[in-house]
């Protein structure tokens, strides 16, 4: 494709020959000619300078450096670096393309309404009352509990299960090995140090344009609903409490792991590793650090670290002063010794 063909395309303006082929998309480290990356970060702004790269996705008012002898490297300006390299990605990346139909080895209850153009692969499995959208995949291996209800352009990867009850959007997409509505940990303690089990008969729900990655879960809830808002996009090993409530285009990365009950507003991030108590509440826009404990409710629009999590600015006093602490102790051994010693 050339160069000014994708500019057109991104939306970028051109600096350099609109000649330029561009036959792919690489990392600003490895990117070699004919290919387009990006620079979103200052931390690589070395590589800025000594990238093979042929064109660069980059800010309006970052200036563009190269080494002696280097060949010239043009600019796609953009306000959006990251983004537009997403787009980028999709035009060189032909995605696999699933034929409509239904595998002869897939296992369909009578009851089962599916969507025009809908394709169903190997050893799937879909249960009494299910109703699913026009244009869905379900890869291979994926089970539909009976009474789901899913919408359009659903895509389940392989092993991926929706049980019983639950609701999906439109363009929700699965990756392997995910759960939706699973049981919650919902047990009463006897008296005598048992458990007994509490059955878990809300559903799960799923909003538009959500996306769960490998090996999440999703758990349902004991009475109630469990709910992830339109646009959330929620990251590997993630699990999502019974009863929880996330709102619209907040981010769950890797490992993050919500107790009952908790609730989580709109556009928050909670980076990986973060756990929450139950029955709290985190505000819209609010940002956790990687490996934060959140005992109590954050603030709409703060950023919290530590354990427990406090106002991040804090959090960096009292590392600080944490590292200081070797030096603070043998400074008061010190103190004590020349005490001692006066009063002798």
């Amino acid at each position: 494709m050339k160069l000014q063909e994708l500019a057109q395309k991104l939306g970028c303006r051109l600096e350099g020959n609109p000649e330029t082929e561009i036959s792919g998309v690489a990392g600003i480290e490895r990117a070699a000619p004919g290919q387009l990356t990006f620079f979103a970060n200052r931390r690589y702004s070395r590589l800025l300078k000594t990238t093979r790269a042929s064109a660069v996705l980059i800010e309006e008012a970052v200036g563009l450096q190269r080494e002696p002898g280097l060949e010239p490297l043009a600019a796609l300006r953009t306000q959006n670096p990251y983004l537009a390299f997403a787009h980028a990605i999709q035009l060189f990346y032909e995605a696999p393309v699933y034929e409509p139909g239904v595998h002869p080895t897939a296992v369909i209850a009578a009851t089962v309404k599916i969507g025009e153009r809908a394709h169903i692969g190997p050893y799937c499995f879909i249960d009494d009352g299910v109703e699913i959208g026009k244009q869905a995949v379900l890869h291979s291996f994926v089970t539909i509990y009976r009474g789901a209800k899913i919408g359009a352009n659903f895509f389940a990867h392989a092993h991926a299960v929706v049980r019983e009850g639950c609701r999906i959007g439109d363009r929700v997409i699965l990756q392997n090995g995910v759960v939706i509505g699973g049981d919650g940990l919902g047990f009463a303690k006897r008296a005598d140090g048992t458990w007994d089990k509490m059955v878990q008969s809300g559903p799960a729900v799923l909003e538009d344009d959500v996306e769960v990655q490998a090996n999440a879960c999703i758990d349902r809830a004991t009475v109630g609903e469990t709910r992830i808002g339109r646009g959330t996009k929620i990251d590997d090993l993630v699990l999502v409490g019974h009863a929880s409530q996330v709102g619209a285009n907040t981010m769950l990365c890797g490992q993050v792991g919500l107790a009952g009950s908790t609730k989580i507003g709109e556009n928050c991030i909670l980076a990986g590793q973060v756990g929450t108590a139950g029955h709290l509440t985190v505000g819209d826009g609010a940002v956790i650090t990687a490996q934060s404990g959140v005992p109590n409710d954050v603030p709409a629009r703060a950023l919290y670290s530590g354990y427990p999590a406090v106002e991040n600015r804090q959090w960096l006093k009292m590392m600080a002063a944490l590292n200081r602490l070797p030096e603070l102790q043998k400074r008061v051994q010190q103190l004590e010794t020349e005490l001692e010693a006066r009063k002798k």
